[in-house]
């Protein structure tokens, strides 16, 4: 088949800078392209986490094995929330609208929400051009732009944004499936589409692949770590975290967790990565506390060094509709090596899957004295991480390995497809008296 995948916001495998970790799509897309798809990735010539673009104008980036990298051309910038953001995401999704006009119409196009605006776009050129279109459910927009403004700003907020409250809606109608990282997101985008839930709408978790980066990577990574002073096989309790150290997770209550933990002599040790708008802050509050460590980015390789000699992965989520309905990308980063997690809040989807397959723990959300006292716990009774390894990684493969996950993607790709011809079959007979 020919296949469309639009998203932005992820990284890219190419330029300066690119990032080694592809994303959901990137990752999807490639899986395709290896299978013998032809597959074109409709994406953004601005790089989210950098914050730079990637070229100066509309660029086609084409990678061995039929996969087209198709970038699209926005103003930009500075800060997620912004409304230079939102007039980024307009203008790209405007360049896809003109440009897909000049290619040859593919057998089906797979669209994530965010943005709303490639999402209607998609949904538009598939019931112009009788393509099916499926609206792949990651984040619960317009709804959690209008919950992160102050409770009373919320409601001018949702009147601000009553046209991006529009076009999902029928962006959700119009698609032809509904597919989400969990079942409750797929729930949600049917409430949002206002329209009945059928056998193509379904969840599909995300995905990560357990490949090794190579010896001499991981060699550099161990070096790296051990001039850092996180040492493998050493007696501290490692708790690590890898994300964009940004507006959307506050971890300050992290930070008083580990002063915490340092002044009553517990040998735990938070080594927090990633980068993003709040790190200088973050930096300035862990002055003096010796048990926390800002290494900023890093890249695969040094990933699963890390994880290898953590004790737990730290999956700080705030108490949210859309996080309390998510099992998102770090934990599942976690669970393929094996870690077990500390998450929060203390109910949703992710803490019952902890619960229930008996891979982590859970604390309140945003309460350094919760956090605190299920590290204390855990770093005083190690005998209880060893069963949750082995609970993480039986889950991973199950359930969340890209072996499991794309195979199965692709196959109901298929069936959509299939669906979607024998549909319009059925309706021209009808039609025609048959």
């Amino acid at each position: 088949m020919k296949i469309w995948l639009l998203t932005i916001g992820e990284p890219v495998p190419f330029g300066a800078g690119s990032r080694d970790r592809l994303h959901r799509t990137g990752s999807f897309a490639r899986f395709l392209a290896s299978c013998g798809h032809e597959v074109v990735w409709w994406t953004s010539a601005f790089d989210h986490f950098r914050k730079e673009h990637l070229a100066p104008e509309d660029a086609a980036i084409a990678e061995p094995g039929g996969l087209r990298i198709q970038l699209l051309r926005g103003c930009g910038y500075r800060r997620n929330v912004s409304l230079a953001r939102f007039f980024d995401h307009a203008q790209v999704a405007r360049r896809f609208r003109m440009l897909s006009r000049s290619e040859s119409v593919p057998d089906i196009i797979v669209s994530a929400l965010p943005t709303v605006e490639m999402c209607l776009a998609a949904a538009d050129y598939g019931v112009r051009c009788g393509v099916p279109t499926v609206i792949d459910l990651r984040d619960m927009w317009p709804d959690v732009m209008a919950e992160v403004a102050p409770a009373w700003l919320r409601p001018s907020a949702r009147m601000v944004l009553a046209p991006l409250f529009k076009q999902a809606r029928r962006a959700c109608l119009s698609a032809t499936a509904l597919i989400g990282i969990t079942e409750d997101f797929v729930d949600w985008g049917v409430r949002r589409g206002r329209r009945s839930r059928s056998k193509l709408d379904c969840a599909f978790p995300f995905a990560y692949s357990a490949a090794v980066p190579s010896g001499e990577e991981l060699r550099v990574a161990e070096a790296f770590w051990d001039t850092k002073g996180v040492h493998a096989n050493a007696s501290e309790f490692v708790v690590c975290y890898f994300g964009n150290v940004g507006l959307q997770l506050d971890l300050s209550h992290v930070i008083e967790s580990a002063r915490r933990l340092s002044a009553s002599g517990q040998l735990v040790r938070f080594v927090l990565c990633g980068e993003g708008e709040r790190l200088k802050e973050y930096r300035r509050a862990a002055i003096g506390i010796q048990n926390v460590l800002f290494p900023g980015w890093v890249n695969r390789a040094g990933i699963v060094s890390l994880m290898r000699r953590s004790s737990v992965g730290l999956d700080p989520l705030p108490e949210r509709h859309d996080f309390l309905a998510s099992i998102n990308n770090k934990a599942i980063e976690y669970l393929s090596a094996g870690l077990p997690i500390v998450s929060s809040p203390k109910r949703g989807v992710l803490c019952n899957m902890l619960e229930q397959e008996g891979c982590g723990v859970s604390y309140v959300s945003g309460d350094a004295g919760s956090l605190t006292e299920c590290l204390a716990h855990l770093a005083a009774h190690r005998e209880e991480l060893r069963p949750m390894r082995a609970n993480a990684l039986s889950l991973f493969r199950q359930k969340f390995s890209a072996d499991v996950v794309y195979p199965a993607m692709a196959n109901h790709l298929t069936v959509i497809r299939e669906t979607f011809l024998r549909d319009q079959l059925s309706h021209v007979e009808v039609l025609h008296g048959r």
